[in-house]
C-alpha cells in the first residue's frame, strides 16, 4: 500500500482536566515473547498505512506534583497526553522534527497503552521514526545504549523506578537526550511550565503498533521499527567485557551463580545474556525471569528487604557463590556472596579498583571516578567509573546507571581473580576480594535508613527542625563523642551547563571523617522516605570485621537523637536498613 501524506484537522473540545506526568520518574509493560534465539532474527516487515493528523485542543489543569505517582492519575484523559505536547514544546523543532526518538520501560501496567499515546503524539508533532522495544520493553541502560549506537534525537522511558507496580500502583516517565543523559532540571522545569500552558495536543490519527512482531511500520513520512529490546546493549556488552572470561568462569563446576531479575525489565536480558551468551544454567542461575506487570506482587527494589529469595538462598545452607539482583527499570543492582553482602559504597570502589586488570574497556585504566554525595568515601581513596549508595553503579559506556553492567563487572573481576585455580583448588571469593579492599585501602563503614511512607507533612517538618539545627551550629561543637567541621543544606552547581541543584541532603561532617545526612526521596506515590546516611571510616584492620550496625551505632544514635524522627513521625525503626 502506498504511504500518504498525514493531513491535519482540528478537533475542538471543551474538556477539562488533564494533568502532565513527571519528568523525575520512570515505567514499561509487557511480557516477553516465548524463548528463542536473539542472533537469527526474522527479517523486518514494511507496511505503509494512511494517516490523519489531529489537533485537539484543551485547556490543562495544573501539574500536581513531578515524580512517578498512581498509576490511576496518569490513566486520567489526556493526562500524560500533556505531558508529552509540554516535552515537545519545550524542545527546539530542530531536535525532533523528522528525526528519531526510542521508546521502552521496564514492563510495568500500563506502559503498552502509554506507548500508543507517545507514539501518535510523536507522529502529530512531527517525529520522523521511533524505535520502540519489543512489547514495550527496554531497560534504562538500554535505551541510552540504543539512542547513542542508533544516533536518536532522544528517548522517552516509561518507568517508576524500583517502585511497585500493578494498577494500584505507580508509574513515570523520563525522557533523555541524544547523547542518552537523562534532561537537566532545567528542562523539566520547563515541560511542567509548559504543562499550565498549552492549548493543544497534536496527534495522530493512525491504528495501534503490534509492540509483540519485530518490524517496521509506516504511516506516510512517519516510520515506526519494534527492535528487539535486548540486541544493541547485547552488543555493547561485549565490547566493554571478556565474555569468554566470563563464560569460563560460569563454565566450572565449582562455581555457583544466581540472578534475581524481581520479575522486572532485566528478566528480558538475563536470559540471552547469561544463558545463551555465557552459558549459564537457566534453571539454577535465574530467578523470578519473567517480566510481570506487576513484578510478580512484589516490590522491584534490590536491597535485603525486598530481594528476600536471593537474600534467603544467599544466606542459606550450601549458598551459591554469587548473588546479584536488579531493579525494575534495570539501573540498580545488589551484590551478595555467600553469606556475604556488598554495600553499593564498597562495590563501586571494589569494581574501580579491579577494572583495569579484569575489564577489557578499562585496560588504560579508568579516566575519572564518581559517586553521588551520600555515597561513602570509600570511591575517594581511589582516585568513567560511577556509582551511588542507592544501589546504582555504571560507566561512561552509556550515560545511566547499569544494573547488569555491575553483575558483569564482578563476574570480570572473580573470573580474572580465578582464571588459573585449577579444579579444587579453593577459588576467590566475593568475600575475600571485598576483605583485600579493606586491607588496603581500609573500611568504610555505612548504612542507610530508609522510614518509608512516612506522612509527608511531619516528614518536612523534622527537616526544617534540622534546618534550624544547622543555621544555628558552629564548627567545633561536640556532639557526644564527635566534634562538627560543619553542617550544611548541601547544593551542587554542575560545571558543565552552570545548573545548580539545591536541598540534596542535610549534612553534618565531622573532625574525624563521619558524616550523617538528611534525604528526603519522593519517587514515590505514597507519602515521603526519609533516609539517614551514616558513615564512619576506619584504618584498623582487626576491626574491619565487626557489623556495620555495631560499628556505627554511637552515630546512628547521634542520627536520631538529633533529628527528633521519633518525636515527629512516632517511627520506632526503620523500613530498610542497608
Amino acid at each position: 500500500m502506498a504511504s500518504h501524506a498525514l493531513r491535519l484537522h482540528p478537533l475542538l473540545f471543551s474538556a477539562a482536566a488533564a494533568r502532565p506526568a513527571p519528568l523525575a520518574a520512570r515505567p514499561g509493560g509487557g511480557v516477553p515473547p516465548p524463548r528463542r534465539s536473539r542472533y537469527d532474527l526474522p527479517p523486518a516487515h514494511a507496511l505503509a498505512l494512511p494517516a490523519l493528523l489531529i489537533s485537539s485542543r484543551f485547556r490543562p489543569s495544573p501539574l500536581r506534583g513531578r515524580r512517578p505517582g498512581p498509576v490511576k492519575v496518569f490513566q486520567q484523559e489526556n493526562y500524560l497526553a500533556n505531558w508529552i505536547q509540554a516535552l515537545f514544546n519545550s524542545l527546539p523543532p530542530e531536535d525532533y522534527v523528522g528525526g528519531t526518538l526510542v521508546l521502552g520501560g521496564d514492563g510495568r501496567y500500563f506502559n503498552k497503552d502509554a506507548a500508543q499515546i507517545i507514539t501518535k503524539i510523536a507522529a502529530g508533532n512531527g517525529v520522523g521514526k521511533i524505535l520502540v522495544g519489543r512489547n514495550g520493553l527496554l531497560s534504562t541502560p538500554a535505551v541510552s545504549a540504543v539512542i547513542r549506537k542508533r544516533q536518536a534525537n532522544g528517548g522517552f522511558i516509561m518507568s517508576a523506578s524500583h517502585n511497585p507496580g500493578g494498577p494500584d500502583n505507580d508509574w513515570g516517565i523520563k525522557f533523555n537526550y541524544s547523547s542518552g543523559q537523562p534532561a537537566p532540571e532545567t528542562i523539566t522545569d520547563q515541560i511542567y511550565g509548559n504543562t499550565l500552558s498549552i492549548s493543544e495536543i497534536k496527534t495522530a490519527d493512525i491504528p495501534d503498533v503490534d509492540l509483540s512482531s519485530l518490524g517496521v511500520v509506516s504511516y506516510g513520512d512517519f516510520t515506526v521499527e519494534v527492535i528487539d529490546p535486548v540486541l544493541d546493549y547485547l552488543e555493547l556488552m561485549e565490547n566493554v567485557f571478556d565474555f569468554q572470561l566470563i563464560k569460563g568462569l560460569l563454565s566450572r563446576p565449582d562455581f555457583r551463580f544466581v540472578f534475581d531479575a524481581m520479575h522486572a525489565v532485566t528478566g528480558a536480558y538475563a536470559d540471552p545474556i547469561f544463558v545463551e551468551k555465557l552459558g549459564a544454567d537457566p534453571v539454577d542461575y535465574i530467578l523470578n525471569g519473567v517480566p510481570l506487570e506487576d513484578f510478580g506482587n512484589g516490590h522491584p527494589d534490590p536491597n535485603l528487604t525486598y530481594a528476600k529469595e536471593l537474600v534467603f538462598t544467599m544466606f542459606g545452607s550450601g549458598a551459591p557463590d554469587f548473588g546479584a539482583a536488579s531493579d525494575g527499570d534495570g539501573d540498580r543492582n545488589m551484590i551478595l556472596g555467600r553469606r556475604f553482602f556488598v554495600t553499593p559504597s564498597d562495590s563501586v570502589a571494589i569494581i574501580a579498583a579491579n577494572a583495569q586488570a579484569a575489564i577489557p574497556y578499562f585496560q588504560s585504566g579508568p579516566k575519572g571516578l564518581a559517586r553521588s554525595m551520600p555515597t561513602s568515601g570509600a570511591l575517594d581513596r581511589k582516585l568513567s567509573i560511577c556509582g551511588e549508595e542507592s544501589f546504582g553503579t555504571g560507566s561512561d559506556h552509556i550515560r545511566e546507571k547499569d544494573g547488569i553492567w555491575a553483575v558483569l563487572a564482578w563476574l570480570s573481576i572473580l573470573a580474572h581473580r580465578n582464571k588459573d585455580k585449577k579444579a579444587g583448588e579453593r577459588l576467590v571469593s566475593v568475600e575475600d576480594v571485598a576483605r583485600e579492599h579493606w586491607a588496603t585501602y581500609g573500611r568504610n563503614f555505612f548504612s542507610r535508613y530508609d522510614y518509608e511512607e512516612c506522612e509527608s507533612e511531619s516528614a518536612n517538618k523534622m527537616m526544617e527542625h534540622l534546618r534550624d539545627v544547622i543555621a544555628k551550629s558552629k564548627p567545633g561543637e561536640k556532639y557526644g563523642n564527635y566534634t562538627l567541621q560543619f553542617a550544611d543544606d548541601f547544593s551542587y552547581t554542575d560545571p558543565v551547563d552552570g545548573s545548580t541543584v539545591s536541598k540534596q541532603g542535610l549534612r553534618f561532617v565531622f573532625t574525624d571523617g563521619s558524616r550523617i545526612i538528611f534525604r528526603l526521596s519522593g519517587t514515590g506515590s505514597a507519602g515521603a522516605t526519609i533516609r539517614i546516611y551514616i558513615e564512619q571510616f576506619e584504618s584498623d584492620a582487626s576491626k574491619h570485621d565487626l557489623d556495620a550496625q555495631i560499628a556505627l551505632k554511637p552515630l546512628i544514635d547521634l542520627a536520631l537523637s538529633v533529628s527528633k524522627l521519633k518525636d515527629f513521625t512516632g517511627r520506632d525503626k526503620p523500613t530498610v536498613i542497608t
